[in-house]
């Protein structure tokens, strides 16, 4: 018999001729390919929602009234008592001696007693002390500048007072510390 070369199909020069996909080696390949991870991933999620919803339904209270049994109930705290504000009655009824009479503070200084002066700052330059003399003017009080030399050199000091009575005193310290400006008390003997 005569065959018929010419209708045959040869290979390329440097190919090899192609397999034929047998059913064997199909499924040897399909079981190493990447579908079946997704399989065993979709698997282990599936098993994971179920167990969570397992866990779920036992967290909830039962449709026939009793409670679960790892549920106890926690006793509760008796409720504390509710506060008495007293204050508002005992507060107008109270009274508070200081011992000092207004007579006492109105008096007149007598020779040789205490006076209380503030200095409320100590300036190089005198435009400085008399910024600081404007700011003591706008609040009420009656501050003066003096100036003093000393082995620093020339000083202008703001004095607020003299003061004859300690109360006076605090009210204006309390003004100058309102407005951020630090004072310090001085003693002086009154002439």
């Amino acid at each position: 018999m005569a065959r018929d070369y010419a209708k045959t199909r040869r290979p390329a020069a440097g190919r090899s001729p192609a397999r034929k996909k047998t059913a064997s080696n199909r499924g040897s390949r399909d079981a190493g390919s990447s579908g079946g991870g997704w399989r065993w991933f979709l698997a282990g999620l599936l098993c994971g929602l179920f167990l969570s919803f397992l866990l779920y339904l036992r967290t909830l209270p039962s449709t026939d009234g009793t409670e679960p049994v790892a549920a106890k109930p926690e006793p509760t705290a008796p409720e504390p008592p509710k506060p008495r504000y007293d204050f508002y009655t005992i507060l107008p009824e109270q009274n508070i001696d200081a011992g000092i009479e207004p007579a006492q503070v109105t008096e007149p200084v007598a020779a040789g007693a205490e006076v209380f002066l503030l200095q409320a700052g100590s300036f190089r330059q005198r435009e400085d002390a008399d910024r600081r003399r404007a700011e003591l003017l706008l609040l009420g009080l009656e501050p003066r500048v003096e100036e003093t030399t000393s082995d620093n050199g020339r000083w202008f000091r703001v004095y607020l007072g003299p003061f004859n009575s300690h109360a006076a005193m605090s009210k204006a310290r309390g003004l100058t510390a309102a407005q951020d400006i630090d004072t310090l008390l001085l003693r002086r003997s009154g002439n």
